[in-house]
């Protein structure tokens, strides 16, 4: 049976499951059930999340574990009644910054994804507006771009634009190599004035083919010898070009738009 873990909070749970996911990730030979439960704010609230993961683990014959971001403690002790192992996220880190900065905490309810910077929401939307208009080669003006994804159809650049763009504000558009580019052998002539714009992404062939297969079955699209060419003068043009790479195959969408800030030295803070 599959560990029941169970990802609680006042507000959208967001934090609770990052974190949450970061901390099971390490330990890989267990199996893990997990579950999100948000805007637990209110008395009753409490006792019915409390009563679903006890029912969760009488059905399991495991203990649940619980990882904990409610900031009010009468509605966590309600919460601890339920058995569960309980991780709070916030505590380890609460009495010694009350020391350090010489005040006590001010409990807050959901205020981690509050709307509290008008200034940068609007450059998320313009950010994500952006993605919108320069995915798969739509609108090919770069002038404002802040990064430019390269690559063959569904190596990840869309994903990646919209994830850079909701959580960084950073422009990003993105460039699908064309069977004409890929004959080239060489960098579209509408990249050229961008180059330090660049990042490409590069993908297993295998994982190519299971990817475009579930778009358009049974097309010549989706072959492997199809994925196997495209992925192939791909990666013989980014060597060619000398552009930075980065393989998503086993990369996770987080991995990916860390790795192309730090590379092109965009330096932006999560929203």
């Amino acid at each position: 049976m599959q560990r029941p873990v169970f990802f609680v909070s006042d507000g959208t749970g967001i934090t609770a499951e990052t974190i949450g996911h970061s901390l099971l990730t390490q330990f890989a030979g267990v199996a893990f059930e997990t579950h999100r439960v948000p805007f637990v704010d209110t008395y009753d609230k409490a006792q019915h999340a409390a009563e679903r993961i006890r029912a969760a683990g009488q059905r399991c014959g495991q203990r649940p574990i619980v990882v904990n971001t409610v900031v009010d403690g009468t509605l966590t002790a309600i919460l601890a009644e339920s058995g569960a192992l309980m991780l709070d996220v916030f505590n380890p880190f609460i009495a010694p910054l009350e020391r350090e900065l010489g005040q006590p905490r001010q409990p807050r309810v959901n205020q981690a994804h509050a709307l509290v910077d008008f200034t940068a929401y609007e450059a998320r939307i313009e950010a994500t507006n952006y993605a919108l208009t320069h995915d798969d080669g739509i609108d090919v003006r770069y002038d404002d771009a802040d990064v430019i994804l390269v690559g063959v159809s569904r190596s990840g650049k869309t994903p990646t634009c919209l994830y850079l763009a909701l959580h960084y504000g950073v422009k990003a558009a993105n460039y699908p190599l064309t069977d004409d580019d890929l004959e080239a052998a060489e960098l579209p002539r509408r990249l050229r004035p961008h180059r330090r714009k660049l990042f490409a992404l590069t993908i297993d062939p295998d994982r190519l083919r299971q990817v475009r297969e579930a778009r358009k079955p049974g097309s010549r699209y989706a072959t492997l010898d199809t994925c196997r060419r495209e992925v192939q003068a791909g990666e013989a043009l980014f060597r060619q070009e000398g552009l930075p790479v980065l393989s998503t195959t086993a990369t996770s969408i987080e991995e990916i738009a860390s790795k192309v800030m730090s590379t092109l030295g965009i330096d932006r803070h999560a929203y």
